[in-house]
C-alpha cells in the first residue's frame, strides 16, 4: 500500500467508527463535542480533532486511526491498515447532545462571560445547582460572590477557570442535558477559596470543588480548584506553580475510580518534584457531589 492509498485511508476512515465497530460505545455523560469518550469495560479512549486524532487519558497511547488500530490488537503496521480499510463504510452514530459546529465568528472569551448573567436564588442555573446537584445555598451564593459562575443555556452553569495571574481563560459548562468547556477556552483551573491557601485540593469538576468544600464546611485555610475532568499543560503548571509555595499541602481529592487514581499519582509526582506535601483524600461514591448528596438523604432521615 503506497503512501497515497494510506492517505485515502486517513481520510475515509474515523476514529469513531474503528471503535464503534469494535463494540466501544460513548459516554455520553462524560462527552464534549469536541472531546468523545469511548468505553468498554473498564477501558477509555478519548477522539478529539474531528475524530481524526484519539488518546487513552490511562496511559500515553495516542494517535491516528492506525496508530489506534494497533492498540485495539492489530499486530503490525499491514495488519492495521487492513483493519482500517475493512471499516470503510461503517457509519458511526451521531450523539443526540453533539451540538453543530458554530457558523458564526464567536466573541472573545471575555465578552462572552460578561454578557452572561450571574446566578441568583431561583434562575434556572441556581436551582440545577441546589436542586438538581445538591449544593448548599450558601457555597453557590460564596462561588458567585467571587464571580466564579455564570447562567449557561438552557438552565446550564458556566464554572469559570483561571489563571495564576486571575485572568479568565474558559469555564466548565454542566446543565441537565449538557456538559462541555468553553469554545476556545483553555482549561486551566477553577478555583474556589482564599488564593494564597497552603492546602490545595484537587478534584476533577468544579461541582465536585463546591461539593467537597460544603462537605468541609469550607475550610478557610483551602483553595478547592478543578481541573475540568482533563490534564492539560497550562492544568499541570498551574498545579505545580500552587505547589511551589512555602508549606503547600497538596490534596488529590480526584474520583474514586482508576482515571481518578492515575490524576492523584500525576498529583503526588508533583509533590516530591518541589518538595511540598501531600495527600490523597478518597470520596466514598464515585465523586464528592454523589457524597454530599448522599450525607443530605442521611441528614433528612435522621
Amino acid at each position: 500500500m503506497d503512501k497515497r492509498e494510506i492517505e485515502e485511508l486517513r481520510q475515509k476512515v474515523g476514529c469513531a467508527a474503528l471503535l464503534e465497530k469494535d463494540g466501544w460505545k460513548v459516554d455520553v455523560k462524560e462527552s464534549t463535542r469536541r472531546a468523545i469518550k469511548y468505553r468498554r469495560d473498564s477501558n477509555i479512549i478519548i477522539v478529539l480533532h474531528g475524530g481524526r486524532g484519539w488518546f487513552d487519558p490511562l496511559s500515553p497511547a495516542k494517535g491516528d486511526v492506525f496508530s489506534l488500530a494497533g492498540h485495539l490488537g492489530s499486530v503490525g503496521f499491514s495488519d492495521a491498515c487492513d483493519r482500517v480499510a475493512d471499516t470503510i463504510g461503517f457509519v458511526p452514530s451521531t450523539p443526540a447532545w453533539q451540538r453543530p459546529a458554530r457558523l458564526k465568528v464567536l466573541e472573545s472569551i471575555a465578552e462572552r462571560w460578561g454578557h452572561r448573567f450571574k446566578p441568583r436564588s431561583g434562575s434556572r442555573a441556581w436551582r440545577y445547582l441546589t436542586d438538581e446537584r445538591g449544593l448548599p445555598a450558601e457555597i453557590v451564593e460564596q462561588a458567585v460572590a467571587c464571580d466564579r459562575l455564570r447562567e449557561g443555556p438552557k438552565g446550564s452553569m458556566w464554572a469559570a477557570h483561571s489563571d495564576s495571574a486571575g485572568a479568565l481563560t474558559g469555564w466548565e459548562e454542566r446543565g441537565p442535558a449538557w456538559r462541555g468547556f468553553a469554545s476556545d477556552g483553555a482549561k486551566d483551573l477553577f478555583r474556589f477559596g482564599p488564593p494564597g491557601s497552603e492546602r490545595i485540593c484537587i478534584t476533577e469538576a468544579a461541582i465536585d470543588a463546591m461539593s467537597l468544600a460544603a462537605i468541609e464546611v469550607r475550610l478557610p485555610d483551602t483553595l478547592y480548584v478543578s481541573t475540568g475532568g482533563g490534564w492539560s499543560p497550562a492544568t499541570e503548571e498551574a498545579i505545580r506553580s500552587l505547589a511551589k509555595r512555602a508549606n503547600a499541602r497538596l490534596v488529590a481529592a480526584t474520583d474514586n475510580n482508576r482515571q481518578g487514581d492515575i490524576y492523584a499519582d500525576r498529583v503526588r509526582a508533583i509533590a516530591a518534584d518541589t518538595s511540598g506535601q501531600y495527600a490523597r483524600l478518597r470520596p466514598c461514591a464515585g465523586d464528592w457531589n454523589e457524597d454530599l448528596m448522599e450525607l443530605a438523604k442521611r441528614l433528612e432521615n435522621s
